[in-house]
């Protein structure tokens, strides 16, 4: 029985989440799952996962995995709220150490702020075959955005893309946070485009045109053809020097700050203090 997926669209932060699932009744996977944050009053809030929650009671699946395709920068992610409530394992990449060395610094983290993945129930090898319930799945390592980006194959039939693709006519992702690299990305984006044209690609992100809405799925053929940054005619130097030339002009994630140091911790808030209270930093005149 082919994989069933399913996606959740969260407008606040162009984010598509999924759950991966064989049937009703089936062990299922929560892929990039948001926290609700209001960067105003600092408060969070369990919207976007409620409604993964109510699908996953809804069909009765039971969560094995709790799937993250990186430590992303747009958003806070809610793994450790839906295992409290469903179970599963918070997965992500190996490669998460080497950004969590990075951010370590940026946000002077003290010990017991550990650097070795442990926040986080699996570290995913580079194209580590694991199973969804009876779906075949592996991890393929695809850096380039960050160095801990992860794409997750289902039955040979679609690809969890993250953030390497966006929809053909939004192109590509950023490569300019600290470890990322154009060239790599390109490598990795042309591993993905060799699967055969009928491959369907779930992206984590859409940023449309104002002419049509957010969209979540496209095929390998559709990008090969159509990719405004990665299409088969535009070579590794033209992209490096597209890809560079245009991160040079982005601002900076308005939630790279608080979603940064909450999802190298797997998705824990930092420990409260002697009040009671929660506290993110905000470095000052550092970025």
């Amino acid at each position: 029985m082919p994989a069933q997926i399913q996606a959740f669209f969260d407008k606040d932060t162009s984010t598509f989440s999924y759950i991966v699932f064989e049937c009703d009744g089936s062990e299922c996977a929560i892929v990039d799952p948001v926290l609700n944050y209001d960067p105003a009053c600092a408060r969070t809030a369990t919207t976007q996962a409620d409604r993964l929650m109510a699908f996953v009671h809804e069909h009765r699946l039971r969560v094995q995995w709790l799937l993250e395709t990186h430590a992303h920068a747009d958003h806070l992610s809610a793994a450790p709220y839906l295992r409290a409530h469903l179970g599963g394992k918070i997965a992500i990449g190996q490669g998460i150490t080497q950004v969590q060395s990075v951010f370590k610094t940026l946000f002077n983290l003290k010990p017991p702020f550990a650097v070795d993945g442990s926040q986080f129930d699996h570290l995913f090898g580079a194209d580590e075959d694991f199973r969804i319930g009876n779906l075949r799945a592996r991890a393929l390592h695809v850096p380039g955005h960050t160095p801990a980006d992860m794409a997750y194959l289902i039955e040979d039939e679609a690809i969890l893309v993250g953030d390497t693709l966006f929809m053909p006519d939004a192109g590509t992702a950023r490569c300019d946070f600290p470890g990322g690299s154009a060239k790599q990305l390109f490598a990795s984006i042309k591993r993905l485009l060799a699967y055969p044209a009928a491959t369907c690609l779930y992206v984590c992100h859409d940023y449309p045109p104002t002419e049509r809405t957010a969209c979540h799925q496209t095929t390998v053929g559709e990008q090969r053809q159509h990719n405004i940054h990665v299409r088969d005619d535009i070579d590794e130097a033209t992209f490096v020097a597209m890809r560079t030339q245009r991160d040079a002009t982005l601002g900076m994630p308005a939630l790279l700050l608080p979603a940064v140091q909450v999802n190298i911790r797997a998705g824990h808030l930092p420990v409260a203090e002697d009040n009671g209270v929660v506290y993110l930093k905000i470095p000052l005149n550092r970025l």
